[in-house]
């Protein structure tokens, strides 16, 4: 396969799948990098499955020959062994990139950024880091960087905050907010109820990816653009929100117990690391997407009753299917 042809690493997770999906709805063939094929083809038949690893550098090159994009989605999933396993995934990517001339397309966070850097923050903002992960997000994206001026790797970086959507299987909606496959009967809030959010609706994120690489020939060699998406002023409104859009206002919106995680996490490596990200949830960062919109037009935006319901319904939280 050559011409519009995609690799996509991580296309199992909400970002992979949505992106996967935007793309092949905009003319694209999609390879999709998995190590157990077999067992997931089914949620995107459309791709072309390789069986392969993405911490081993000559799966990852060998997939990702004669495409032109890579997106690199892929996480330890929990926050599992991210300072072993994030870069080392990255490097496989950036060599496959140097051998097929693919440009890098990497979901951004806010972790890259400390509470003091915002609260708006716009691509030009000084990336100081607090904690662990925004110290490896920074070296990642600082690899790409380097890897664009010294060997030609292009790269596009479009950074959201939380995700939300139908895809959005290991998240803090799926897995804080909302229970997956169950009716709603209560809903829980991880942050500090007045602190501003950022959530992204999984949809229109990848239809914004898809529409700049649609304009390959308008995007610099290295390209970083923030995707604004739903930002709530009062974090707990999102919740709110979905009570509405449930048709349960009377639902109970109950708080997350930061206190027994930060109590647990010198025993327990998994609540370590969501102690690590708590001051994401505690202090607003706001993302400036004016860079977005002057290329774009505009930015893609479901409503957000349509977004919320379109969510919980694939979540399997309402009866509607």
């Amino acid at each position: 396969m050559t011409g519009k042809t995609a690799l996509i690493l991580g296309a199992t997770g909400g970002s992979g799948l949505a992106v996967a999906r935007a793309l092949l709805a905009g003319g694209w063939k999609i390879r999709a990098l998995h190590r157990h094929p077999e067992d997931v083809r089914s949620l995107l038949p459309q791709a072309v499955w390789i069986q392969g690893d993405a911490m081993v550098k000559e799966a990852v090159v060998a997939a990702a020959e004669g495409a032109s994009l890579i997106f690199h989605g892929v996480n330890p999933p929990r926050y599992k062994n991210w300072p072993k396993l994030v870069l080392p995934m990255l490097e496989s990517t950036l060599a496959a990139a140097r051998a097929s001339g693919a440009r890098i397309i990497l979901p951004g966070t806010i972790y890259n950024y400390g509470v003091g850097d915002g609260p708006l923050l716009s691509e030009t903002t000084p990336q100081r880091p607090t904690t662990r992960k925004g110290t490896i997000r920074v070296e990642l994206e600082e690899r790409l960087r380097k890897a664009s001026e010294r060997d030609g790797v292009k790269v596009l970086i479009v950074r959201a905050g939380d995700f939300f959507g139908e895809e959005t299987k290991s998240s803090w909606f799926s897995q804080v907010v909302v229970e997956p496959g169950k009716p709603l009967r209560k809903l829980t809030y991880p942050g500090r109820a007045s602190a501003g959010h950022a959530w992204a609706y999984l949809p229109d994120f990848a239809e914004a990816i898809a529409q700049l690489v649609a304009m390959e020939g308008e995007l610099a060699p290295f390209d970083c653009y923030h995707f604004r998406g739903h930002w709530f002023e009062r974090g707990v409104s999102i919740a709110e929100e979905v009570c509405s859009a449930a048709g349960r206002p009377d639902l109970p919106i109950g708080s997350f117990p930061w206190w027994a995680i930060k109590a647990l996490s010198p025993v327990v490596p998994f609540f370590r690391e969501l102690s690590d990200i708590s001051v994401f949830w505690k202090n607003g960062l706001n993302l400036d997407n004016t860079k977005l919109t002057a290329r774009l037009g505009s930015e893609p935006h479901t409503p957000l009753s349509q977004a919320l319901r379109d969510t919980l319904l694939g979540l399997g939280c309402l009866s509607d299917r």
